[in-house]
């Protein structure tokens, strides 16, 4: 294989990965570090760098896992910056099976290095509850797309990457820092979940006629816009709710003060959703909400924010 072609395969592994959303799940990540920081922890650098270390392969994998499954989807939607896939197979002219074996090479390395933390040959910077963690996010992430489950085509995919993404993933890098999975931590994490939540619902609305077209079925092609739309709607007020309700028991007013400001944005997507192709609103009120909740937990965890 020529330079060319290296360079074509390597820039549709850079694209099917996701790198926006790799990103994002670092941030989130970070999100469950500063949970514990702010409740008094001092995490261990290089423990959490190992932890990252491992959630990034595997997401990869998880996101070659779905270009893998929705390249016919993909074919057919209009693409989005938010939703339809990165569509690198389709312009480099690649099989699909390209993603299959990226997805499986990427959760590979991502097990391996899992494997060594835990193993007392690596010093086991990491332990047990670590491995059923970061273990269940990729057999879940695996199964959003592909068989025997394939959640996300029978209208399980939003609520089961809303508790991925919202719930297991902060709550792993609050692991990685403390050694532990609290109560505590996972409530806190339950606005953040209904964002996500709403968010996936928006971006999976301009994919509703292409997913619908192989027999995918989403949320966006099962639901009317009314009762998708009523969704969005309690999805917010729910996420808007649980911060009020949580402050002052799960974490500091601060914390709630900016996991619900943010929110505002969804004022205006509900305005938008259905109405609009275009996923936006969600999508950055979820991405602030992840910023300015970890940025207040690691200022609580400084004493610069009381």
């Amino acid at each position: 294989m020529g330079g060319d072609g290296r360079r074509t395969l390597f820039a549709a592994l850079w694209r099917m990965s996701r790198p926006a959303q790799l990103a994002l799940i670092a941030l989130v990540y970070a999100l469950g570090v500063a949970m514990a920081f702010g409740r008094g922890v001092t995490p261990d650098a290089a423990t959490v760098t190992v932890g990252l270390g491992v959630v990034l392969p595997i997401a990869a994998s998880i996101h070659y896992a779905n270009e893998y499954a929705d390249a016919e989807t993909d074919a057919l939607t209009d693409r989005t910056a938010f939703s339809g896939g990165s569509g690198a197979l389709a312009d480099a002219g690649l099989p699909r099976r390209f993603a299959l074996y990226a997805a499986v090479a990427s959760g590979s390395a991502g097990l391996a290095l899992l494997a060594w933390a835990v193993a007392p040959l690596g010093g086991r910077p990491l332990s047990p509850i670590h491995a059923v963690l970061f273990g269940g996010i990729l057999v879940l992430g695996w199964q959003y797309s592909v068989g025997p489950l394939r959640l996300a085509w029978r209208g399980a995919g939003e609520v089961t990457n809303a508790v991925l993404g919202g719930v297991v993933l902060p709550v792993s890098g609050f692991a990685v820092a403390t050694g532990r999975v609290s109560v505590a931590a996972v409530l806190a994490t339950v606005p953040f979940a209904l964002v996500v939540f709403v968010n996936l619902l928006e971006t999976q609305w301009p994919d509703r006629r292409a997913d619908a077209a192989v027999g995918k079925r989403t949320l966006a092609t099962r639901w009317s816009s009314r009762r998708l739309r009523v969704a969005y709607g309690l999805g917010s007020l729910a996420a808007a709710g649980s911060t009020v309700v949580l402050v002052g028991r799960v974490f500091p007013s601060a914390v709630g003060t900016a996991t619900l400001l943010p929110m505002l944005g969804l004022a205006v997507g509900y305005r938008r959703f259905t109405r609009h192709e275009e996923p936006f609103p969600a999508v950055v009120t979820m991405v602030v909400v992840a910023t300015a909740t970890t940025a207040t937990w690691l200022g609580v965890g400084a004493g610069f924010i009381g």
